[in-house]
């Protein structure tokens, strides 16, 4: 038997790049007369903590609803970990866990019974649901509020107990849309706490937010939409330049006012 030499000029195999977490092509959605998101494309690193940034309208939930399968776009297409959101949805949702802003909860259950229900419906063994409850629900500070109904929790308490429904299956890739929003600060602590070793075990969050400066501390790369488009993506460094991620912001998005007049309240 004998073996060919590989011709001396033949070409080098080139590595292959990898698969993003979330990939974005032109999503595009239209409420009535006016245009919410205007054909996004966006790549999410996988293992990144990735922000997405914008003033309020500047259509963040509209474009991780239709990447998550919440709202199905009029154009585009999303992948989570190369998978068509839109074509294979049951295959892709089994990678996502989701904290969406504003959707209910079945809030006449307790909390336990709650997060318990979000791992059966993904058909997870009941005893292994069981010690993932309690150690979630220890982590998140909810232990001793288990047997109480979440439609008696508090506005922070109801955002904790639907991040350890969205944890529960321990998905690949977390969709948090204002996760920090009325939770107290020892118990986002806490929360970014979970979220670092979550991703420094090469998971992928995403977290959405119109607070610069918590972006700026937990996420390594950013994107900055507004009127939705997107005007800059990469990491924090580079979207930046320089500047603090605020100050980067008000450039990219503009719309700063100065305040004229009001004398009235320099009349002390």
């Amino acid at each position: 038997m004998t073996f060919q030499q590989p011709h001396p000029h033949a070409p080098e195999s080139q590595p292959v790049p990898p698969v993003p977490a979330l990939s974005l092509r032109g999503l595009a959605k239209r409420f009535g007369g006016k245009i919410a998101v205007d054909g996004i494309s966006l790549d999410v690193p996988a293992g990144s903590f990735f922000g997405i940034v914008g003033p309020n309208g500047a259509g963040k939930t509209t474009t991780l609803s239709m990447a998550t399968g919440l709202l199905r776009p009029e154009f585009g297409t999303a992948f989570v970990h190369g998978v068509d959101v839109w074509k294979r949805p049951l295959e892709a949702k089994k990678l996502m866990g989701i904290l969406p802003d504003g959707v209910r909860l079945f809030d006449r259950l307790t909390g336990e019974q709650l997060v318990s229900y979000a791992g059966l419906l993904r058909g997870m063994d009941k005893d292994v649901v069981a010690v993932r409850v309690k150690e979630l629900l220890a982590a998140l500070d909810l232990g001793s509020d288990a047997g109480t109904l979440v439609v008696d929790y508090s506005a922070g308490m109801t955002k904790k107990i639907a991040l350890a429904s969205a944890l529960i299956h321990a998905p690949r890739l977390l969709v948090l849309d204002e996760p920090f929003e009325s939770v107290d600060p020892v118990s986002a602590a806490n929360i970014r706490d979970i979220l670092d070793r979550y991703v420094a075990s090469g998971g992928t969050v995403i977290v959405s937010s119109h607070v610069m400066d918590l972006v700026q501390r937990m996420c390594d790369h950013v994107a900055v939409v507004a009127a939705g488009r997107l005007l800059a993506a990469g990491t924090v460094d580079e979207v930046r330049a320089g500047e603090s991620l605020e100050d980067r912001f008000v450039q990219l998005v503009g719309g700063r006012s100065h305040a004229e007049g009001l004398e009235w309240l320099r009349t002390f």
